[in-house]
């Protein structure tokens, strides 16, 4: 994983994590890697793990079994979609309207190239 330097690495790895669940690869009541494995997979402090788990856990995206590790929560991938979307309305959004203001492009032009996006996926 290559870490950017415009974001906090914590919330990369829970980004990381996040869209792995939302594509499936990893499933409800599935066991995430220790701090320990996910550290050194990602090459990062094991510190670094422990918030990026403490803020997953704090959205109810993992849980921790005392003892045995951490797993997908019941609704994770519910839980990210609307956590991610209220994200990106309240900051990513507005840098859009923005830009397309400053741009001098129209909501047609907007959908125009939204649905040739759709289409070429």
């Amino acid at each position: 994983m290559e870490f950017k330097e415009t974001q906090a690495i914590f919330l990369q790895i829970a980004a990381y994590i996040c869209e792995q669940i939302l594509l499936g690869r990893w499933s409800e009541g599935d066991r995430v890697l220790s701090i320990r494995e996910m550290g050194a997979a990602l090459e990062v402090n094991p510190n670094t793990v422990i918030r990026t788990y403490e803020f997953l856990q704090n959205k109810e995206i993992i849980f921790n079994k005392r003892g045995v590790g951490y797993f997908i929560n019941e609704n994770a991938g519910q839980k990210i979609i609307e956590y991610r979307r209220k994200e990106f309305l309240e900051q990513e959004l507005p840098l859009i309207f923005k830009n397309m203001k400053l741009l001098g492009m129209t909501l047609e032009t907007f959908e125009k190239e939204y649905n040739n996006y759709l289409n070429s996926k």
